[in-house]
This record gives structure tokens, C-alpha cells and sequence, in this order.
């Protein structure tokens, strides 16, 4: 690594921190990073010098689906070490149905392309005055992608809109641009909920049960006496004033939260912003040096049996999220769900303390692939791409066991590994005024 390119990760780090609000402290990640890279094991080595311990979970694997009546044949695996010593696998290089482990691919993908602090910024306008507490026109609120704007973000902003002594706006609520409110596809459904989120005299129902704001949130209220209208494509208009500017999380957040729950919608979101599930796998598959025969994509979330990846090159896209995650002085933990939250889709599973995963579901698809830490070999990466019809339990029960089967004939590590532990962050108000009347 040259001096230059350490310096520049060292300010990349930095910059983004500062802007961020994550802790100054997690800075040398982007430097020992170089030093740690994972190295992705050569299949010669899983197949002529296979670790005898990852081979034998494998084939207990096998024989409990088979006890289990799963017996399709496309069961795919790859178990390796953080420096590539050892590894084991089966149809570690054959396409197979990925289902949301697609995600991983949107996630690299979604990091390249904005970097990890990218936000997606969502601009309040207003036609016409403000006379009082009264806008004398529209209200215009244009979206670019934010793929998590739901209650809460609505209600912040609705709050601010109230700070500025703003209660009633006499024209239209105009919603544009690529604006989406609580996942819903549909524009004018959006606009909808927008409008309900805004005045909590209209609230009931869903926005009273799921939107969780900090204790003393004050409720929005925002009367709009005109009706909805929508457009993706605002055209422009000399007499509209910027007031109010909302900033989404940054990226590294959302996609925490999008693979933590494994939110299709927000994948699909993202990719459309990238291009399509073949873009996203073209750019996987260049990132990571893996052959586009071993990534195939036809979307961002994995909805769908065309969404193919082969367990070897899964393990290749989760080492170089993790990559890119150090030179900006993150962690995997700081993408994707720890074993130890239970929470979101690995709720009530029994995986190895510490283990960082993603799980990917169809009707005759389980799949789950991530890093666990062990005493013995260290960081230990793998990919479980499992198939047949039946008790989609059975596949979480025998991929938990393989991975705690192997954690104890190599033990847990006395100390976890900081490169692979949560960075501290806290959120801030995002709504920045532009004008306060």
C-alpha cells in the first residue's frame, strides 16, 4: 500500500465519521484493513485438501436433510478461513437459487456506487407566501430514492414544518420524483399516508402502532385544505422556495436495517437506482473477480428462483463489503444482523455467539451465509444454499447445527475480533431549513 493511498484512506475515514456521527475511534480500521484482508480459498483446496472437520459438517448436514425427507440434490456449500488455508465445499461454484442473499450483491453494489455515508435527500418546497401560520399555495415534497422514509421520517418533518410556525397550507400537497412512504410502490399511495403522517388529528390504525418516536415527540399538525397531487416528474417553476431539506440516514444504516429484515422492497428501490439486478451483477462480478456465470441477477431483493449465485462467489461478495466497510471504518456488523440481537429474520435461531449473517428465503429455498469466529482458524466464512420442499425449519435447524458443530471442535476465540464488532452511532435531527419563512 503506498503512502498516498494510506493517507487517502486515512481522510476517507475521517470525512465520513465527521459527518456521520460514528466514533473517531474505529479511524485505524481503514488502515489495518489492508493488512487483514480475507483471501478467498482456491478450490483445489476444498476439493484435494479438504479441512476434514468442515467436510464432516457437511455431510451431517446432508444425512439430517435426508433424514428429513429434503432430498433434492442442489444442496450447495463453502466453508473456508480468513486467509484462505482451509476450506471445504459442495457445488461451491454452480449457480443456485440465492433468494435474499441477493441482498448482498445490492449492498456492495449500493456501496460502490454512493459510498457508505451517501444520503438521499428529500427537498420541502412551497409555491407562493407564508402569511402567518399559513402557506398561500402548494406544498411540495420531491423524493430522490430515499428507500426508508416511513413514519417517523414524516413526523420529524412534520415537526419541523410546526417549529416554523407552519399549521395549514391553503393550496395542494404535491408529491414528486422518486418518493416512496412506508415501502408502498404506488405514488399516490404514498401521497396519501405523506398527507396522514403530517396531521396526527388523522391518525389511527397503523401510524399509532407502528411508529416509534423518542419519548416526548411532539404530534404533528399540518392542515391541508387543498387535495393531492402527484407527478415523477416536476418540472420547474421559478416561484418555488426551497424550506425545508430532509436527509435520510446514511446508507450504511439503511442497508443495516433493509438486510437485518431482509426488506424487499427497499432492495428493489436501491437497485432500480443502480440500473436492475443485472447491473447490480455485473458490478458484483467485477468487484469481486468472480465469473458472471456464478452471479446471475435478475433483481435487487432475490424474489424469484432467476436470482442465482454460487456459494463460493456468496462468500466473495460478503469479503469485499467487508473490505470496502474498513477503508470507511466500518464493520460487516455495521451492515448485516449479529447472531446475538435476535432480531429480524434470525430471530430464534441458534447460531454461534458473534456470527454476522444474511438469510435468504423462498418457498423451496433457505440459504445463509456470513462469518463466525473461532479459537482454532480464526474468522471462518461460509455459504449454505439449501433446496427441496418441505419444513423450511429443517434447513435452519441443520445450517445452525453445521456452524455450531464446527465451533466446537474449533472453540470460540477469548477476545471477539474488533474488525468485526458494531461501530457506535447515534442519529441526529436531518432536516436542515433553507428558509425560515
Amino acid at each position: 500500500m503506498t503512502t498516498w493511498s494510506l493517507a487517502s484512506a486515512l481522510l476517507l475515514t475521517i470525512s465520513t465519521q465527521a459527518l456521520d456521527g460514528r466514533a473517531i475511534a474505529t479511524v485505524p480500521r481503514a488502515i489495518v484493513s489492508y493488512a487483514t484482508r480475507p483471501v478467498l480459498a482456491s478450490e483445489v483446496i476444498a476439493t484435494s485438501q479438504a479441512d476434514p472437520d468442515a467436510k464432516q459438517a457437511i455431510s451431517a448436514m446432508l444425512s439430517e436433510l435426508q433424514q428429513a425427507g429434503l432430498t433434492n440434490p442442489d444442496q450447495g456449500v463453502w466453508i473456508q478461513s480468513h486467509d484462505g488455508a482451509i476450506a471445504a465445499g459442495r457445488l461451491s461454484s454452480r449457480p443456485l437459487p440465492s433468494a435474499s442473499l441477493t441482498k448482498s450483491a445490492t449492498t456492495l453494489a449500493a456501496l460502490l456506487t454512493w459510498g457508505s455515508n451517501h444520503r438521499f435527500m428529500t427537498d420541502v418546497s412551497i409555491t407562493g407566501d407564508i402569511s402567518g401560520d399559513t402557506i398561500k399555495g402548494d406544498l411540495v415534497i420531491e423524493g430522490n430514492g430515499d428507500p426508508l422514509f416511513v413514519w417517523e421520517e414524516a413526523i420529524a418533518l412534520g415537526n419541523k414544518l410546526n417549529q416554523l410556525g407552519i399549521k395549514r397550507v391553503q393550496g395542494n400537497l404535491v408529491v414528486a420524483g422518486n418518493f416512496a412512504m412506508n415501502f408502498e410502490a404506488e405514488l399516490p399511495e404514498s401521497a396519501s399516508l405523506l398527507r396522514v403522517a403530517l396531521d396526527s388529528r388523522q391518525w389511527q390504525g397503523e401510524v399509532t402502532e407502528h411508529a416509534t418516536m423518542p419519548a416526548g415527540t411532539p404530534k404533528p399538525e399540518l392542515v391541508i385544505l387543498g387535495n393531492i397531487r402527484t407527478s415523477t416528474n416536476l418540472s420547474p417553476q421559478a416561484n418555488r422556495k426551497l424550506l425545508i431539506r430532509h436527509a435520510s440516514l446514511p446508507l450504511w444504516q439503511i442497508l443495516k436495517k433493509m438486510n437485518t429484515f431482509s426488506n424487499n422492497a427497499m432492495a428493489e428501490m436501491l437497485a432500480a437506482q443502480l440500473g436492475g439486478g443485472k447491473q447490480v451483477a455485473i458490478m458484483t462480478s467485477q468487484a469481486t473477480g468472480i465469473s458472471s456465470n456464478e452471479i446471475k441477477l435478475i433483481n435487487g431483493s432475490g424474489l424469484g428462483q432467476a436470482n442465482q449465485i454460487s456459494p463460493r462467489a456468496n462468500v466473495a461478495i460478503l469479503m469485499e463489503i467487508h473490505n470496502r466497510a474498513q477503508v470507511e471504518g466500518l464493520t460487516l456488523a455495521d451492515l448485516f444482523p449479529m447472531s446475538n440481537c435476535n432480531c429480524g429474520t434470525i430471530e430464534d435461531r441458534k447460531m454461534p455467539a458473534g456470527a454476522i449473517v444474511k438469510t435468504g428465503t423462498l418457498s423451496d429455498v433457505s440459504a445463509l451465509a456470513g462469518v463466525f469466529q473461532t479459537k482454532k482458524y480464526g474468522v471462518i466464512w461460509f455459504a449454505i444454499a439449501n433446496r427441496g420442499e418441505g419444513d423450511l425449519d429443517a434447513f435452519h435447524r441443520s445450517q445452525d447445527r453445521l456452524l455450531q458443530f464446527l465451533v466446537k471442535q474449533w472453540g470460540l476465540p477469548k477476545l471477539p475480533n474488533a474488525s468485526f464488532a458494531e461501530t457506535p452511532w447515534h442519529d441526529s435531527d436531518r432536516n436542515q431549513i433553507y428558509s425560515d419563512r
